[in-house]
């Protein structure tokens, strides 16, 4: 085989040498939650996107 790049000692060392970061809160729902909303509301209650009229 031809050289490597790098030995296998060295594997991993800078994943190894960064801090551990907590995960953050999810804002949104999760997307399958999502779609399954805008299905309800766009194809069986047949709402139109944009804000919703005034009927007097």
């Amino acid at each position: 085989m031809a050289g490597s790049h790098g030995s296998l000692t060295k594997a991993g060392k800078v994943r190894d040498q960064t801090p551990k970061v907590p995960r953050k809160e999810r804002h949104s729902p999760i997307p399958r939650k999502r779609n399954k909303s805008n299905y309800r509301k766009r194809i069986v209650l047949g709402l139109q996107p944009g804000q919703p009229t005034k009927r007097f």
